[in-house]
């Protein structure tokens, strides 16, 4: 638990709720990697933190989930400031719109640093052209010492369309950590699964199946593949990892296909990355994305990677090379990508091997480190710098 006489600064990660998601699955990854003697690190949601918690891996940080009911975050102001004047971190982080406002509070109580990070869109505002939410980042721009971008996209975004002057801006691409996300022994099996390799060539998505994800779109078009090489139905299988509101969909409409048989939708795991090495293509049908943790897990892993043509995607999948990106909410052309690599087996294997490469040469989880780490010094130093 942390220590009051800890010398170490304090970061405070803010987020509106802290679950499965890619979002926290970052922060996750950057808690238990980043070297423990530089700083010590909170979590505050402002609705409720899960049993996802447990997959911080260090012993010395603490949580805090406030309930907030539904409703402006302004009636927690005088709360959110006593605890920042307890803790008295040196950084609060907060992440995406919805914790964006904790920034006034933090100001208040004197915390030197607050730094926000944008890490997607949201379905409400698929394309970044909501002024409302425009203004809202702009007005609480003066409270915010500097923004984090998970992609150039949401870059250009706070710059462009926002009016965030381009010296508050960094960008910094999530890492993966390539030792637990590796590409499996030949033929590798996901446990519980009914399909078994070689004798079946697994697509697959995991990931919250919400309607931002779009998994819809992959149930379509699996079934549209089908349609296009039936001699595939021997061979061809979907998997479908996760839970939520698209589930039932998803299922609904393989069911009334009659591809039921050929799908399977087995929920939430706890294994991905062993689902992951027991896959031949992964699959991202997103409506919007901001770096995409699965596609990075998924190179990582081996696999080729088809996924739409939004946010930071085409930021991480080489066209051709690691992949194939294609249009949001357009079936026939995802069916023709899966077809094109379920064909040519020998070319995926391919495409997943250059995919793996480009996880060690961009997008390690050292890289990342290095960046926030440099980020906060950096920060801490000009803030401490400021107030001599």
């Amino acid at each position: 638990m942390p220590r009051p006489d800890d010398p170490r600064p304090l970061v405070v990660h803010v987020f509106y709720r802290f679950d499965v998601g890619g979002l926290e699955n970052g922060v996750v990854n950057l808690i238990n990697h980043m070297p423990a003697d530089a700083y010590r690190h909170a979590i505050i949601a402002l609705t409720e933190i899960t049993d996802f918690h447990k997959r911080i891996a260090r012993d010395d940080v603490q949580f805090i989930s406030l309930n907030k009911p539904p409703g402006h975050l302004y009636r927690l102001y005088p709360r959110l400031y006593r605890i920042f004047r307890d803790l008295k971190p040196a950084i609060v982080h907060s992440r995406n719109l919805a914790a964006l406002e904790v920034t006034v509070p933090a100001w208040a109580a004197g915390v030197p640093v607050r730094v926000h990070g944008e890490h997607g869109r949201d379905v409400g505002d698929l394309d970044g052209s909501n002024r409302k939410y425009q203004w809202v980042r702009r007005a609480y721009n003066p409270f915010v010492t500097h923004f984090i971008a998970l992609s150039r996209d949401l870059g250009s975004y706070l710059i462009d369309r926002v009016g965030i002057p381009e010296r508050k801006v960094a960008q910094i691409y999530n890492g993966v950590d390539a030792s637990r996300f590796h590409p499996g022994a030949a033929l590798a099996a996901i446990a519980d699964c009914p399909f078994q390799r070689p004798d079946h060539w697994l697509v697959g998505t995991v990931g919250r199946m919400q309607t931002v994800k779009d998994q819809t779109l992959l149930a379509r078009a699996f079934i549209r593949a089908l349609e296009l090489a039936p001699e595939l139905k021997s061979r061809l299988r979907l998997v479908m990892i996760g839970d939520g509101p698209l589930r039932a969909e998803a299922q609904g409409l393989l069911d009334r296909a009659g591809v039921a048989d050929l799908a399977w939708l087995p929920g939430e795991r706890h294994d991905v990355a062993d689902v992951l090495r027991g896959l031949d293509c992964f699959v991202l049908p997103s409506l919007a994305e901001g770096i995409s943790n699965t596609i990075l897990e998924a190179m990582a892993s081996g696999l080729p990677v088809i996924a739409t043509r939004v946010g930071g995607n085409p930021e991480l999948v080489i066209e051709g090379a690691t992949g194939a990106l294609v249009p949001v909410g357009d079936p026939e052309a995802m069916a023709q990508a899966i077809l094109t690599y379920a064909h040519q087996p020998e070319y995926a294997r391919t495409a997943g091997q250059a995919g793996r490469t480009e996880i060690e040469r961009r997008f390690s989880m050292g890289a990342m480190m290095g960046a926030y780490q440099s980020l906060y010094d950096r920060l801490l130093s000009k803030a401490k710098h400021q107030n001599r």
